[in-house]
């Protein structure tokens, strides 16, 4: 949920997408000199394709990676707020907000190092807009994440069927302007922190995941009985579409991105990068030297 361009040596949340969607320059299997039968034939083919059409291996890893994480954090959020509608309120917003916190930390740090765990299109937006993630990949990330989100939900649709098969997407429970407002505060507050653990240098990356998945708890707590807490574009999609309910849904579509860019930007104001580090880290115990 999280891109870190600044913090690569072996810090819990590595962020930071290089630019390999062309892998010309890098040896491959149809430019490898060899001289079977057929090898003429195979450099000959690749010759032929566009080099806009060729994707590599490594993004598409990171693809796959985004959908995967997306669906797990999407059905295991979504799956508590099902469960607390079905059965009498046994999990409750802390339980909810936890299940959120929790699964959105786990997925930082299992493929923070592989797509750098945005699973929100706030997210790879905001830092897009910020050169700290490559705008040609940014339709991919996004339509990874919608997948992941619909497929999740798709799932939980066939999970909790019958008279148990209740909406758990987001919607306004007040006016849509109390709704936006609040998740524009909440995204602010998501892109703020995330800009200060995962592309400060001076941060300490390890604790990423940790901090990262305590602000979508925090957020959960106290908006999500207002708004449901989105933050997240993919996250209201990907339920509104399986269950063709879209009351509201412009607010989640514009609201969380305007926050994040908003939340990013605060950070990126506040980074100074002009300062001598001991000036900027005094008397702090969470920044590195």
């Amino acid at each position: 949920m999280a891109e870190n361009s600044g913090v690569n040596n072996n810090h819990g949340v590595v962020l930071n997408v290089e630019n390999d969607d062309i892998t010309r320059d890098r040896p491959t299997l149809a430019a490898k000199p060899n001289h079977e039968s057929g090898s003429r034939i195979s450099v000959s083919f690749m010759k032929k394709v566009s080099p806009r059409l060729r994707v590599s291996a490594a993004f598409m890893q990171k693809l796959m990676a985004e959908v995967v994480a997306t669906y797990i954090m999407i059905f295991a959020g979504c799956a508590s707020v099902l469960t607390n509608l079905n059965y009498e309120n046994v999990v409750g917003l802390i339980g909810i907000s936890m299940t959120w916190g929790l699964v959105v930390m786990a997925l930082v740090y299992t493929v923070g190092h592989v797509s750098g765990a945005h699973f929100n299109p706030s997210v790879t937006i905001s830092f897009a807009i910020y050169k700290r993630f490559p705008w040609k990949q940014v339709p991919g990330y996004i339509l990874a994440q919608v997948l992941g989100s619909t497929l999740a939900s798709g799932t939980l649709r066939l999970i909790f069927n019958g008279h148990e098969n209740q909406f758990f997407g987001t919607m306004p429970a007040g006016s849509d302007l109390q709704a936006f407002v609040m998740e524009f505060i909440i995204t602010f507050f998501l892109l703020f922190i995330i800009s200060g653990v995962a592309t400060d240098s001076r941060a300490v990356g390890k604790l990423g995941g940790l901090v990262v998945g305590s602000t979508v708890l925090l957020n959960v707590l106290f908006a999500g009985p207002i708004t449901g807490a989105s933050m997240n574009p993919a996250r209201t999609l990907g339920p509104a579409i399986i269950h063709n309910k879209y009351r509201g849904l412009w607010i989640y579509m514009i609201a969380p991105v305007l926050g994040g860019i908003s939340g990013a930007s605060a950070y990126n104001f506040l980074r100074m990068p002009d300062k001598p580090v001991p000036e900027i880290t005094e008397a702090s115990s969470f920044l590195t030297e």
